[in-house]
């Protein structure tokens, strides 16, 4: 099994930043996929960014340009860095890794975008 731990979220203003960070632990090897997900309230759960091990990063439309995800092989951890944030950015995040098809879920962490 595998336990995902997200964290970095928080309230913020239109613009502003945010850093988030995706930690596993238990069996941790072999993470094909790691990735980043959103929920909005009233809305079903999207993608937002993932990145395989060996490929390159995809982004939703929404956040190209604006969003980052990236990796630390050594510590299988991922982040998320969100730049330029809108108020439509509001939702939680989630951390999703998969290994052999299987997919494991953190119990997500808030971003709120609000003036």
């Amino acid at each position: 099994q595998v336990q995902l731990v997200e964290s970095g979220g928080g309230l913020v203003q239109p613009g502003e930043s945010l850093r988030l960070s995706c930690v596993p632990s238990g069996s941790i090897f072999s993470l094909e996929v790691m990735g980043w997900y959103r929920q909005a309230p009233g809305k079903e759960r999207e993608l937002v960014a993932s990145r395989a091990r060996y490929g390159s990063p995809k982004y939703a439309d929404s956040v190209k340009g604006r969003f980052t995800i990236s990796r630390d092989s050594a510590k299988n951890a991922a982040f998320l860095q969100m730049n330029s944030l809108k108020e439509e950015d509001t939702a939680v995040y989630y951390c999703n890794a998969v290994r052999d098809g299987v997919d494991f879920w953190g119990k997500g962490t808030l971003v709120t975008v609000s003036s």
